[in-house]
């Protein structure tokens, strides 16, 4: 494998995410999404699911809602002998649109010209060297 993997996964958050008042939905809600992409990196990269070891760095730089539509994506950027180090990014692609003047709930949403950063972060994921299915140069 000469570069080094990266997934994304897109979900739409549900109202059973939604944990505060207005549908805001819990910032442990996007790390809960890096735990999901790590696990398939680490499989695509190691053939094992791995162990999360620790999160170096988290920002929450806007709020997500019941609703919004998530890309959670994640790349391999430091490989040791069983760590792998992963930059991870939340982006909200499509939004709700808010309810009519008449305060019908309405279906409509927009697709966002630009995604819009909502979560970064930057982890250390595990996997031991016994379970390591494939083997790779360490550069």
């Amino acid at each position: 494998m000469n570069k080094l993997p990266e997934v994304m996964i897109r979900l739409r958050m549900s109202g059973h995410d939604g944990h505060y008042a207005g549908g805001l939905v819990d910032g442990a809600r996007m790390l809960q999404l890096f735990g999901d992409v790590a696990t398939e990196l680490l499989i695509r990269y190691d053939g094992d699911e791995g162990l999360f070891r620790a999160y170096q760095d988290v920002e929450f730089l806007a709020p997500v809602f019941s609703g919004d539509y998530i890309e959670a994506v994640g790349r391999i950027v430091k490989v040791g002998r069983t760590s792998r180090t992963i930059e991870f990014e939340a982006r909200k692609v499509v939004r709700p649109l808010p309810m009519n003047q008449g305060g019908m709930a309405v279906s409509s949403a927009e697709v966002l010209d630009s995604p819009l950063v909502v979560c970064r972060a930057k982890g250390t994921c595990v996997t031991p060297s016994e379970f390591q299915r494939f083997k790779h140069e360490i550069t």
